[in-house]
């Protein structure tokens, strides 16, 4: 029964990233493209994330790490839009960093 459910997240997960994906990680991509300092804020986003999931989640190491970062991302979901444009992201605030980060984070899951 825990394989199976654990598979299961592991699904719903991996559906959740691959929408954030579409929705922050390619467009804040590119937009750090053309703006190096939205790049070294999306970093810095990534390391936190990271530093929580690592040391604020009790036994985040028995955790796939795309179930933690979908988790993370679900937590932080709101109604607001990603920004539509590169100059957009310029000025992301700090939740569309912190989901950028999440992608990042993602993908070398």
């Amino acid at each position: 029964m825990f394989l199976l459910s654990s598979a299961l997240l592991e699904v719903s997960a991996r559906k959740t990233l691959k929408r954030l994906h579409g929705t922050h990680g390619v467009p804040a991509r590119a937009a750090a493209s053309e703006f190096p300092a939205l790049s070294a804020l999306v970093d810095q986003h990534a390391a936190a994330v990271r530093d929580i999931l690592e040391m604020g989640v009790e036994n985040s190491r028995a955790v796939a790490p795309t179930v933690l970062l979908a988790g993370y991302a679900r937590g932080l979901l709101g109604d607001g839009l990603a920004p539509a444009t590169p100059l957009d992201w310029r000025g992301a605030d700090w939740l569309h960093l912190r989901l950028a980060a999440v992608c990042q984070l993602a993908k070398m899951a």
